[in-house]
């Protein structure tokens, strides 16, 4: 099953101290592939846009999706977009030692209509999310990010 996540409003592209001190502090969002965060753009990227695959498989009539993009349990499955600080590191750090993570936003396949979720699983279409990514304090949007700020769509 394809995703694409489409993300604008990003907070560094405000105006004011807060979106300053985001774009100063090197601020970047990405999406989380197993606890490594993949894709990142910096905060005052015009535009966000993640694409990728998940599994996903018919258990006793319900569908259920995997993966390294995928998480929590079976029927509350979810995708993550990170936030952190992008760091120096040197030639021999490990992969994602340049990042200090402080937010996520969680997406829920459960706020997907089940039709769209079924469409995409028989590879009918892209399953696609939009959100803006500037949160109700002026940050970056964090917490379960439920419809109407997320609309999931077929595409």
């Amino acid at each position: 099953m394809r995703i694409r996540i489409e993300g604008h409003d990003l907070p560094g592209r405000r105006a004011g101290a807060q979106a300053d001190s985001l774009r100063l502090g090197g601020v970047q969002v990405g999406v989380q592939r197993a606890a490594e965060v993949v894709s990142r753009l910096p905060c005052d990227a015009s535009e966000a846009c993640w694409e990728f695959a998940v599994t996903s498989r018919e258990v006793d009539g319900l569908l259920d999706v995997g993966g390294p993009f995928v998480h929590g349990r079976p029927g509350a499955r979810f995708l993550y977009l990170a936030w952190g600080a992008a760091q120096d590191t040197a030639p021999d750090d490990p992969p994602g030692a340049g990042f200090a993570l402080f937010r996520r936003a969680k997406l829920l396949f459960t706020d997907v209509p089940a039709a769209q979720l079924r469409a995409a699983h028989e590879d009918r279409g892209a399953l696609v999310a939009r959100l803006g990514l500037t949160g109700a304090d002026g940050g970056p949007v964090c917490a379960r990010v439920r419809p109407p700020q997320v609309t999931w769509s077929l595409r």
